[in-house]
């Protein structure tokens, strides 16, 4: 297994990598070390997952890694057939609450922006009315701003565990954000602090230099300002959560909202934030009936 992770590390982003390495390490060599691959049955998968308090969505991972090493180990000819092909373990869990969707409302938002300034409220506001993933928002270069279209283009993320920008997870990832006039706003701003150096759009004030992530955000302002403004905290990603919560409640369309954020479909959207989606529109079918609705003695005349 440390050998396969070690020939994994060229062919995966950081993140990935480091996901593998910990499942790997913390899991199956302490769970399988002492068998040889030869030896591993399903029933030994099966035992230390019926053991496990995780989620079916971390046991996945584990059965995910695993299968694929075993893949690799029929094509090193070490074995004949992968004992976990076709098979998958989960528990029966109970209904999940409500997603960790929790939006920021109106008010909130104007009470965190007001305990910000400079740098730190740009990037805040352009978070807000963009709906760009953290990993996005730091990754982001002015070569990537086009002021003339007014769009942004979202080509790479930069995570915690990578070093330098990769591109998105996925390709509907790689998307033009519409700019919006509050986030047009916070650019302008943004400006005359990196402009000139033509290089990261947003900067943490404190060193000069281009955010590492999630975490340096959230200890250098966001905390901060959440605890100062007396709102109740949430992590910083539930800006893109606001985002769209916002769009959909002003009855933006779904497919277009899905395609900002970089979803393949709108389908996750309703799934996700169907309760923010507008269910009745007094307007609804007007636009059809005046195109097809036909009255009565039209429709006789015509059959006539």
């Amino acid at each position: 297994m440390e050998a396969w992770l070690k020939r994994q590390k060229p062919h995966l982003k950081a993140s990935g990598w480091d996901g593998y390495r910990k499942i790997v390490d913390g899991k199956l060599i302490p769970w399988f070390g002492k068998l040889k691959v030869s030896e591993l049955k399903k029933k030994h998968m099966r035992e230390k997952l019926q053991e496990s308090t995780a989620s079916n969505k971390t046991l996945a991972n584990i059965q995910s890694v695993m299968r694929k090493a075993l893949d690799d180990a029929i094509n090193d000819e070490l074995i004949d057939i992968n004992p976990l092909a076709n098979w998958c373990f989960s528990k029966i869990e109970p209904p999940k609450e409500e997603d960790e969707i929790d939006p920021f409302s109106k008010d909130e938002q104007a009470i965190i922006l007001e305990q910000l300034t400079g740098q730190a409220r740009n990037l805040i506001q352009f978070a807000f009315w963009t709906g760009m993933r953290t990993s996005e928002l730091v990754a982001l270069d002015w070569g990537d701003i086009d002021l003339v279209r007014s769009v942004v283009k979202v080509t790479r993320a930069l995570t915690q565990k990578s070093k330098e920008a990769e591109s998105t997870k996925t390709a509907a990832g790689r998307r033009e954000i519409k700019l919006l006039q509050q986030a047009l706003e916070a650019l302008k701003e943004q400006k005359q602090h990196t402009w000139l150096n033509g290089a990261e759009v947003f900067q943490n004030p404190q060193t000069g230099e281009r955010w590492t992530g999630d975490q340096s955000i959230r200890k250098t302002l966001w905390t901060w300002a959440l605890k100062r403004g007396g709102v109740r905290y949430r992590k910083p990603y539930q800006t893109r959560h606001t985002y769209a919560s916002m769009m959909l409640s002003a009855g933006e369309h779904p497919m277009w909202v899905a395609r900002q954020m970089g979803h393949k479909d709108w389908t996750m959207i309703a799934r996700v934030y169907g309760r923010w989606m507008p269910d009745a529109d007094l307007d609804a079918g007007k636009r059809a009936e005046s195109v097809f609705n036909r009255s009565p003695g039209e429709l006789l005349s015509k059959a006539s």
